[in-house]
């Protein structure tokens, strides 16, 4: 049994997490993703002086990759990455929009030698409009998305940033879903095609169903949906646990648990709709009665009565829980230049074709002898690459 992927081979032109984030899912599906890089390398790779070119973030990000190091300002650089553009089913690039066309490698030219490419651009907010041109990071799209309304702090209405790259990552998810779509699409038409994905448009859409809820009705329009101040996370004895309660069911199964059975004929809380309405009463409420139990006590109660519940857990903790273990969610792997290195492993679980387990993101230039003997140049032409400085490779 192989990757899903298998056979496919990428070349991948991104840097920083969007782009590669992508192309390290593909990569552990089976694809055969080539990473292309300049002769510094990724400036992910430099985030840990401990570990010069191993930063955590880089590894998870480009894991089980091949990496080439290319001077493209020089000629012989241009042409080495021709011959993988020719022979690419899938070409990334995340420079910002008119880059690619600068440089001559284009979506318009590499189909014009490569008609069957699927050519990806990741794009902060894509290739029109006022901020075209502007350089994007993670927390400029959650500002631009109206992500930062949905964290503010509700008392004082202080925006607040999701504090962990949610743009980045679910554009890479995104992204690697519409490759695979286009992948199959050639299947069946044997063309290749163009596919434009920006962090913008992957965060309005993500937004939905409940984000833009209140502006979803064009007729009832109106300026802003203000949160009410609970967060969903209760203070308790020795901690703080969360639960939901949607239905009737389990907005009976949490009174009971409290040992509030009053508050289900409460008139305020008597459907999901009242409760609705009353949200911020009925968080005060239970926030009161949650107050004298421990974490444990509560979340066996709540669990008793079918309410959905969890403990709140720090990173750390996290690593250790045991249905995270159940899962074999956290593997670890040895990589070279970094040391025994914990990974997630792919989240999706294939019946037939199962993914590759993590493996180590490469060295900067470790694999470009292989790559450039592979599309077809000597060893007299390889050295000389290398003795030039138009190649990076590890000696």
């Amino acid at each position: 049994m192989t990757g899903a992927l298998e056979g496919i081979k990428v070349v991948d032109l991104c840097s920083v997490v969007s782009g590669p984030a992508a192309m390290a899912t593909l990569a552990d599906q089976g694809a055969d993703v080539v990473k292309v890089e300049g002769l510094s390398g990724d400036i992910t790779r430099g985030g840990r002086p401990q570990s010069p070119g191993f930063a955590p973030g880089f590894v998870a990000c480009n894991r089980g990759k091949r990496s080439i190091a290319l001077d493209l300002k020089h000629a012989d650089g241009r042409a080495i990455l021709w011959r993988l553009l020719e022979r690419a089913d899938v070409v990334a690039q995340n420079y910002r929009p008119g880059v690619m066309e600068r440089l001559g490698f284009g979506y318009t030219a590499v189909a014009a030698r490569n008609p069957g490419v699927v050519f990806l651009s990741i794009s902060g907010v894509g290739p029109k409009g006022p901020y075209a041109k502007k350089r994007v990071y993670d927390p400029t799209i959650q500002a631009l998305t109206g992500f930062t309304d949905i964290q503010a702090d509700p008392i004082t209405r202080r925006p607040k940033m999701v504090r962990t790259l949610v743009a980045d990552k679910t554009t890479a998810i995104y992204a690697a879903q519409a490759v695979t779509a286009a992948l199959l699409a050639r299947t069946r038409t044997g063309k290749g095609q163009y596919l434009e994905v920006s962090m913008l448009d992957v965060m309005m859409s993500f937004l939905w169903p409940e984000g833009m809820a209140p502006f979803a009705v064009v007729t009832e329009d109106r300026r802003e949906a203000v949160a009410t101040p609970h967060d969903m996370i209760f203070e308790t004895s020795d901690g703080y646990v969360t639960f939901g309660t949607v239905s009737d069911k389990e907005w009976a199964g949490l009174c009971r648990a409290l040992e509030r059975p009053d508050l289900v004929a409460d008139e305020r809380f008597a459907t999901g709709a009242q409760r609705s309405a009353n949200r911020q009463l009925r968080m005060e409420t239970v926030e009161a009665a949650i107050a004298g139990f421990s974490s444990d006590n509560i979340i066996a109660r709540l669990e008793a009565n079918d309410v959905p519940c969890m403990k709140v857990k720090t990173r750390r903790e996290a690593l250790d829980d045991p249905q995270v273990i159940a899962n074999n969610i956290v593997v670890e792997i040895d990589q070279p230049g970094l040391g025994r290195t914990r990974q997630a492993r792919p989240a999706a679980r294939f019946g037939d074709t199962p993914s590759h387990s993590p493996r180590p993101a490469p060295a900067l230039g470790q694999h470009s002898r292989e790559i450039l003997i592979e599309v077809g140049f000597g060893d007299a032409q390889i050295a000389a690459f290398i003795d030039e400085g138009i190649v990076g490779a590890v000696s």
